[in-house]
């Protein structure tokens, strides 16, 4: 899909809650005040950095979808971008990054121990929101979400530098750290409109598949894509000693000397092989799988939300879907 169908798809979406998403704004503003200086410079810099979003898009389009005519789900929205703000800054200090959104991480500007704290605040602060709204399902589903978050990212840690992780462990580390506030996100905006458990369900299964797309890329485009254009560093998930999705079918189906290349550069973090890689991935069909996998997920997705009324908010989510698996960045 050419660049120019897919900036409008995502201006098509952005204009059908543009007001909410300008409210959901002021509340981040609002809730983002502390005493402490320091935690008001760290996570306006984060904040600032902008990003697709996408998390607290969730909940407005679905809640929309749902035909919800209150608030809530501007708090909400609020709550899931801290939520999903605290992971990174605790992301890129185990990762050690130093570019995030085409900028230096908070980490990279600020230290370690200034993003982790921040992070913990950005979390409480959550949960003090959630607690506001007085709705023991909403805490539930957040509290299991965050959770779930955490367990995956220490699969996470433990899988690095390993190069015999299979498919299902990975897809599993997948559905933990990233799917899961993407389900948590679209289940939320379904409860707050009132929908039945069915509909809830099924938004959550929509928000796990398209979550599940997202990271798929994101992984195909830490080989295929533009450091400009992603805003971190191409070839960040080498040097980390990730096995991705690209790096396990290769293990999985490389000639012998590919896999000696991949096993070497897992085990060692080894990004001075980066283009070798990066030549295996492509002649292997790796990423081409990877894309078709991010294909099948985004088609499982839309699937989920066929029963919603027809909508602006629907056409919105299904355009997601599309996104999901065709852009680059």
């Amino acid at each position: 899909m050419s660049a120019a169908i897919l900036h409008a798809q995502t201006n098509t979406i952005a204009h059908s809650i543009a007001a909410d998403v300008e409210a959901v704004n002021a509340v981040i503003r609002e809730r983002l005040h502390s005493e402490v200086s320091l935690v008001n410079q760290i996570a306006e810099y984060i904040i600032s950095a902008g990003g697709k979003r996408i998390r607290p898009t969730l909940v407005l389009l679905v809640a929309n979808a749902y035909g919800y005519k209150g608030t809530a789900h501007h708090e909400l929205a609020a709550v899931v971008e801290f939520i999903h703000t605290a992971t990174l800054l605790h992301d890129d200090v185990v990762d050690e990054s130093s570019m995030r959104r085409g900028r230096q991480t908070a980490n990279a500007l600020f230290g370690n121990a200034a993003s982790v704290l921040v992070g913990d605040f950005l979390y409480s602060r959550s949960f003090q929101m959630m607690v506001g709204l007085n709705n023991m399902r909403v805490m539930q589903i957040l509290s299991d979400a965050t959770n779930v978050i955490a367990e995956g990212e220490v699969l996470q840690l433990l899988n690095m530098h390993d190069p015999d992780v299979g498919q299902d462990a990975y897809l599993n580390v997948i559905r933990s750290k990233t799917a899961k506030l993407f389900e948590a996100a679209a289940q939320l905006g379904a409860l707050i409109s009132g929908a039945n458990d069915d509909q809830i369900d099924a938004a959550g299964e929509y928000g796990r598949s398209l979550g599940t797309a997202f990271q798929l890329i994101d992984d195909v485009l830490d080989y295929a894509g533009d450091a400009a254009a992603i805003g971190k560093n191409v070839g960040d998930d080498l040097r980390e000693g990730k096995p991705t999705l690209p790096l396990i079918y290769l293990m999985e189906n490389g000639t012998p000397e590919q896999r000696d290349l991949v096993r070497n550069c897992i085990e060692n973090g080894d990004e001075q092989h980066f283009e070798a890689v990066l030549a295996a991935v492509t002649t292997s069909g790796a990423l081409d799988y990877t894309r078709r996998e991010a294909e099948v997920a985004a088609q499982r997705a839309a699937a989920a939300i066929a029963g919603l009324p027809e909508s602006e908010f629907k056409r919105s989510l299904l355009q997601l879907c599309v996104f999901a698996v065709d852009r680059d960045h």
